[in-house]
């Protein structure tokens, strides 16, 4: 009887018969696997770091077919603001310090509403599709570097209020104006 080696013969003669690896990223978890390669390399971004004490610093990385790759900084109290991305999806990955992330849950029409808020520590990943709503805050004492990978690139930021909770009161008439 014949072995695996008999017949498939020198292993390191097999990579031939598979497809080629892409040049690029094609799928969510190619970009979320993109965003941790970079991120270990510690050395190819972290001289690029700036910080501004006015708002965040961010910095185009690099770009490749369809898609960028941005670093940002963040300074104890620096946020985005609540936004989407347009027709973008993303990746948020985090390199140093400490992010928190905002999520608006529901609306009215679902009746359910709300914020829901993550603690994302570096490693963390957030991934996301167009339409996400959110906000990121440096909500430490220390400052934060991100990664973010837009794909298609990124258009457009379209911000969005505050959500107002169901419950704000309306102010009573006044009796003496009739």
């Amino acid at each position: 009887m014949n072995s695996d080696l008999q017949i498939a013969g020198d292993l390191l003669a097999v990579p031939h018969l598979l497809p080629p690896a892409p040049d690029h990223p094609s799928t969510v978890a190619g970009f979320a696997g993109l965003a941790r390669t970079i991120a270990a390399d510690h050395d190819s971004w972290a001289p690029l770091v700036r910080y501004d004490a006015l708002t965040r610093w961010y910095h185009r990385l690099r770009t490749g077919p369809g898609y960028e790759v941005w670093l940002l900084s963040w300074l104890p109290g620096q946020g985005s603001g609540q936004h989407d991305h347009g027709a973008s999806s993303g990746v948020l990955t985090v390199l140093t310090g400490e992010l928190t992330e905002r999520v608006r849950r529901g609306g009215a029409t679902s009746g359910k509403s709300g914020v829901t808020a993550r603690l994302l520590t570096p490693g963390a990943q957030r991934v996301f599709g167009p339409g996400y709503v959110h906000e990121a805050v440096n909500d430490s004492l220390e400052p934060a570097v991100s990664l973010h990978i837009y794909f298609p690139g990124l258009t457009e930021m379209p911000m969005h209020t505050p959500h107002k909770a169901s419950t704000a009161r309306t102010p009573l008439k006044d009796p003496a104006s009739g």
